[in-house]
């Protein structure tokens, strides 16, 4: 599929955004399977977009604070610039969808994500 000058114009300020870095806070603890899930997704995820994950023992005074702060009822928490994301069961593609919204693609198939990704090659 070719992009013509006109398009490639449209999709440059979507390209820009699409490199905004997400800092990702993970809120854990000792012996939690879905914690270690949620490590995976995020470390696959990072791989896709610019993420900066953290992680924090959710009971440590900082961790409780934020969980109660956030409504993270259990781990693992989280929060995606500081703002409560989930907690529980990580899912991917609940995940994905909130940061492709944060990043304005909201309603655009992945094939203009790869089109944006080769633009400046």
């Amino acid at each position: 599929m070719a992009i013509d000058e006109k398009q490639l114009d449209n999709l440059l300020p979507l390209a820009e955004g699409h490199h905004k870095h997400f800092s990702i806070l993970l809120l854990t603890q000792e012996q939690c399977g879905l914690c270690e899930q949620a490590k995976d997704i995020l470390d696959r995820l990072s791989r896709e977009y610019w993420l900066s994950v953290s992680t924090l023992d959710i009971g440590s005074p900082e961790g409780q604070r934020l969980a109660v702060e956030g409504g993270l009822l259990f781990p693992p928490g989280v929060l995606i610039d500081g703002e409560p994301f989930s907690y529980g069961r990580l899912s991917e593609r609940k995940l994905r969808r909130e940061l492709d919204r944060r990043l304005g693609f909201v309603d655009r198939p992945s094939y203009v994500l790869a089109t944006l990704d080769h633009a400046h090659t």
